[in-house]
């Protein structure tokens, strides 16, 4: 609920851009899908540029129109992927070959920059 009330208040005041940190982080699965399918649909509403990070490359790829990797130690990007699925997404995409492979792409980037 604190997420959503955070939201709201960046929409009211009027903001371009939300800047969403693990917003999710604490939710189980089954609400984190729904609070997903929400978020796409209050950016295509408002057409507000969204920097979201998160550590769940699923989540990240049904959100995202571009994923960066980002590796800590010292920080830096290791890869940049355009997803490239169709819009409006909703959750029927979480079963389609074309976000299984994006997804293992993304995860791919991930584990290869661990070496």
């Amino acid at each position: 609920m604190k997420q959503r009330v955070a939201i709201a208040r960046a929409l009211h005041l009027g903001a371009s851009v939300l800047l969403m940190d693990e917003p999710f982080g604490e939710l189980d699965e089954i609400t984190r899908d729904d609070l997903g399918v929400e978020i796409r649909r209050l950016w295509r509403r408002e057409r507000k540029t969204v920097l979201f990070v998160t550590h769940s490359v699923p989540e990240a790829v049904f959100l995202a129109d571009r994923c960066v990797v980002v590796r800590d130690e010292p920080g830096r990007i290791v890869a940049e992927f355009d997803v490239e699925l169709p819009r409006p997404r909703d959750e029927t995409v979480f079963g389609s070959r074309a976000f299984q492979e994006q997804v293992a792409d993304v995860r791919s980037a991930l584990h290869e920059s661990d070496g």
